[in-house]
């Protein structure tokens, strides 16, 4: 029974594709390190990383100098030193859990992408059938409930190495999940109520929240609203998200678990080698899913613009070209819209680090607790009873 099992498609189809997910995250979390770069080297009026070179690469005509330029052979040199440097191991610390940290870090990362949906193709009836891992239809619970866990590998890190400054940014940690999770999840409610007609099963589907805004899925008022954006008809939830998405990923100015100013590193100020690499990435990958997240609830997901559904620009390109309308032409576009908005968001929050001051730990507190968790409450008790006057 046991052989069966372990010889079952799915089983395979599983690893093939979780092997895939850490295939695709990791080379990703080294581009943003580049593009991090870039964006703070543009911002400041400087080059950035131009100078590594790989020869064999570098003297292919035109595309060798442009790689130079775009920095792409820092990123490499950076992974083969993050890789084969010596990763030392202080004497000090708690050695179990040290190690342990950078590996709970990763894991919420690797597991919440597996229930964002990417993109989607067209069936034979000319639906949107979402590209997604794991289509569970409680997917922004579960993004919300595995991606919380991440703050634990901060606060484990900042225990374990039992020195002053890591554990002080582990309890800045812990204390701002605390503060802006509330109105993280405050701010999505309005959005899952307005998307689930009175009568019919509820659903906490991201895909679900994308159909709406597409104008197919069957809200309350899908004649009246469907296909407008929830940035526009809900705006104070998607700004009460956005705020609080940069405190939950502890980006500049909420990166109070770090704060190189007053905690020297922070939680990770004992790690360095791979193990520093995997906090790094695990920032990036969380960056990167909360930006899917905003995307699929705010921004229309796979959906070119406002009112206009991934399926009328699929009509619109088969007048130029039939193959337009091929399942696999139509999922490469669909991803291509979706990847286009999350790393306009990763760029906007690479902009805001390098263009506003970061905030005293009093005032990220004061933010949370005494400004966007009563602004989030307001606009919840607002939309419920928009939707109360306007359901039939």
């Amino acid at each position: 029974m046991v052989d069966l099992y372990l010889s079952s498609p799915s089983l395979v189809q599983g690893l093939l594709k979780g092997l895939a997910v850490i295939m695709v995250i990791f080379p990703i979390g080294g581009a943003c390190s580049m593009a991090e770069r870039k964006v703070s080297a543009w911002i400041q009026g400087r080059p950035g990383p131009n100078r590594a070179v790989v020869p064999w690469v570098a003297w292919i005509p035109v595309l060798g100098p442009f790689l130079q330029r775009l920095g792409v052979f820092h990123v490499m040199a950076d992974g083969g030193k993050m890789l084969f440097k010596e990763d030392a191991l202080p004497g000090h610390v708690r050695k179990f859990y040290f190690v342990l940290a950078p590996l709970v870090a990763m894991m919420p990362a690797l597991t919440t992408v597996t229930t964002v949906p990417v993109g989607a193709y067209l069936d034979a009836a000319g639906r949107a059938v979402p590209l997604v891992l794991a289509n569970v239809d409680i997917g922004i619970l579960a993004v919300f409930a595995v991606s919380s866990l991440g703050v634990y590998a901060l606060i484990l890190a900042g225990w374990a190495s039992n020195s002053k400054y890591p554990f002080l940014g582990g309890i800045r940690a812990s204390a701002q999940l605390i503060a802006y999770e509330l109105s993280l999840t405050l701010s999505v409610v309005p959005v899952f109520l307005w998307i689930n007609a009175p009568g019919t099963p509820g659903t906490l589907s991201l895909s679900r929240a994308v159909e709406f805004q597409s104008g197919v899925w069957q809200g309350f008022s899908t004649a009246s609203w469907g296909g407008v954006w929830f940035l526009f008809l809900m705006p104070v939830s998607a700004l009460v998200f956005l705020i609080a998405l940069f405190a939950e990923t502890n980006r500049h100015p909420f990166d109070m678990a770090e704060g190189e100013s007053d905690l020297v590193g922070g939680f990770h100020t004992e790690y360095g080698a791979f193990k520093w690499g995997l906090f790094f990435v695990a920032e990036y990958a969380h960056m990167l899913i909360g930006s899917a997240v905003f995307t699929l609830l705010f921004l229309g997901g796979w959906n070119p613009l406002p009112w206009v559904p991934l399926a009328t620009l699929v009509d619109w390109l088969t007048v130029l070209t039939p193959l337009a309308a091929h399942p696999i032409a139509v999922g490469l576009l669909s991803i291509g819209i979706f990847l286009g908005k999350v790393l306009a968001l990763v760029f906007f929050f690479m902009w805001v680090r390098w263009t506003v001051p970061r905030f005293r730990y009093d005032q990220v507190m004061e933010l949370g607790w005494k400004k966007l968790l009563p602004l989030s409450i307001v606009n919840l008790l607002f939309y419920l009873g928009a939707i109360a006057a306007l359901t039939p």
